[in-house]
C-alpha cells in the first residue's frame, strides 16, 4: 500500500524529532520550516517550552520578502546565528523535521554554522 507524500514527511519528521530527543541532553533545538514561499527557523528550549530565538524570510530587514531561495535560506541562517549568540546560545541541535537535509535547508544550516553555532 503506498503512502502518500504528506504521510511520509510526517513518519520523516518523527523519527528526526524522536532520535533528536534521545541525545538532546537539554540543549535547544533549532527547528526549520519551509513552505513553497518561506522559510522559517527558530531556537526552542524544549525543557521550558519557550522559543529562545527566532528568523523567518518574512522579516523586513532582511530583505528577502516571499523570496524562497537558497540567498534567503543563507540570510535567515546567518540572522538566527547572530540572534542565538545575543542569547548566550552556542550549542544546540538541528531539527529539520520531515525536510531532506539538502537544497535550502542545508543553505540554512551551513549559514547558521558560519555564524557561530555548533552541531
Amino acid at each position: 500500500m503506498a503512502m502518500s507524500k504528506r504521510n511520509l514527511f510526517l513518519k520523516r519528521r518523527m523519527r528526526n524529532r524522536s532520535k533528536i530527543r534521545k541525545v538532546a541532553a537539554g540543549r535547544p533545538r533549532l527547528s526549520v520550516h519551509r513552505s513553497n514561499k518561506n522559510i522559517s527557523v527558530q531556537l526552542i528550549d524544549d525543557v521550558n517550552g519557550i522559543t529562545l530565538a527566532a528568523a523567518s524570510s518574512l522579516e523586513k530587514g532582511l530583505g528577502v520578502i516571499g523570496k524562497n531561495n537558497l540567498e534567503a535560506s543563507s540570510k535567515v541562517g546567518a540572522a538566527l546565528a547572530e540572534r542565538a549568540k545575543k542569547a548566550g546560545i552556542d550549542v544546540c541541535y538541528f531539527d529539520r523535521g520531515g525536510f531532506l537535509f539538502h537544497g535550502k535547508v542545508k543553505a540554512l544550516a551551513d549559514a547558521a554554522r558560519e555564524g557561530g553555532l555548533k552541531f
